[in-house]
């Protein structure tokens, strides 16, 4: 699709064939949208609509800053080696990255791309627009979700004592789900558990208890130990047990993401080139954030060291994922692309005289 959009273009060659001497490095860009409908107000807002993966008519905005990520194609030459801009769908819902390299992404055989040396990515945040941050280390938390499914018998609401509601059993788990952050892990580590999207069947007519509630969990850790320390107490508290309904629960795991940890040597080489380049914007010592990227799994399925930063996109503007999210053009564009150059140009071999 990008190619193809490329190549509609003036002063673009498009090929096939991609490589060059030095060392590789990967620039991700992330391009798809959320579904929310805009209210920025502004003369370029999105209207469109489209059927999401479940089939469902939603409207589209880039509520998370993609936008300027597609908008960053500005880059020098002064360079020697292979540069691959990625262009991956489907961040946001988290699978873009893992099937890109399921559809074996890096056999050279099926898709000409070598394995990168070093692979960088950025995203817009809620930051004060010219202004870059990163740190050494785990910078965004894993994530993992599961959906619970808790059965129970039906029957008529006039008469409880004959059913068993899920609807009061999944109440429950919600309330057991929240108490694993403050009652089951170290206080001085990092995790977020949610409940959300909740969805009901209805067995029977009217008027009767629902027979099986269906529920979505999301749970985020900053590093992989205390993951599994969460996942294993979300297992016990979704098989909820009741007398009358025993082994009523049915935990599924729906999606995966690795922490994003920032390789040391390559964050402390990029720390150099960004505090020269941006000066006292640039802060080398963010605090991490629970926010969870597909990003990693680009290096982490083939054991490479990756970077990734923020930078800013707002004023006093709503941040990421609202209605009204609009980062402000300039200097948003401007502080991007020199991140992306500058990072790039770090680490891509310098031409031969």
């Amino acid at each position: 699709m990008v190619a193809r959009w490329l190549s509609t273009l003036r002063g673009f060659k498009i090929t096939t064939q991609i490589g060059g001497h030095g060392v590789t490095v990967l620039l991700r860009a992330d391009m798809d949208g959320l579904p929310i409908q805009e209210a920025t107000g502004l003369e370029y807002y999105s209207d469109i609509t489209m059927n999401d993966a479940d089939g469902i008519l939603r409207p589209v905005m880039h509520a998370c800053g993609h936008d300027m990520h597609m908008i960053l194609h500005t880059l020098r030459s002064l360079w020697r080696g292979t540069l691959i801009v990625l262009f991956q769908p489907a961040e946001e819902r988290d699978t873009g990255a893992r099937a890109m390299v399921d559809d074996v992404l890096y056999d050279p055989a099926r898709h000409n791309i070598p394995v990168p040396d070093y692979m960088l990515g950025q995203h817009v945040m809620a930051m004060r627009a010219g202004t870059v941050g990163s740190k050494v280390g785990t910078i965004m938390a894993g994530a993992d979700s599961m959906k619970i499914i808790i059965s129970g018998v039906g029957g008529h609401g006039s008469q409880p004592h004959r059913t068993v509601d899920p609807a009061a059993m999944a109440a429950h788990v919600v309330v057991r789900l929240q108490s694993i952050v403050s009652r089951e892990t170290n206080t001085s580590d990092i995790a977020v558990v949610n409940s959300r999207q909740p969805a009901y069947r209805l067995d029977g007519e009217r008027h009767r208890r629902l027979g099986r509630n269906r529920h979505r969990h999301t749970q985020r850790a900053a590093r992989d130990a205390r993951e599994a320390v969460v996942l294993d107490q979300v297992d016990c508290g979704g098989r909820v047990r009741s007398k009358r309904c025993p082994g009523c629960a049915c935990v599924k795991m729906t999606r995966n993401l690795p922490v994003t940890v920032n390789d040391e040597p390559m964050m402390e080489t990029l720390a150099t080139e960004f505090k020269r380049h941006f000066g006292d914007k640039f802060d080398a010592n963010i605090t991490a954030t629970t926010i969870a990227e597909d990003f990693s799994v680009l290096a982490t399925s083939q054991g490479r060291p990756c970077v990734f930063w923020h930078w800013g996109g707002i004023q006093e503007s709503p941040a990421n994922h609202t209605a009204r999210f609009a980062p402000a053009i300039q200097p948003t564009m401007r502080t991007g692309i020199d991140a992306l150059v500058v990072a790039a140009l770090t680490f891509l071999d310098k031409p031969q005289e």
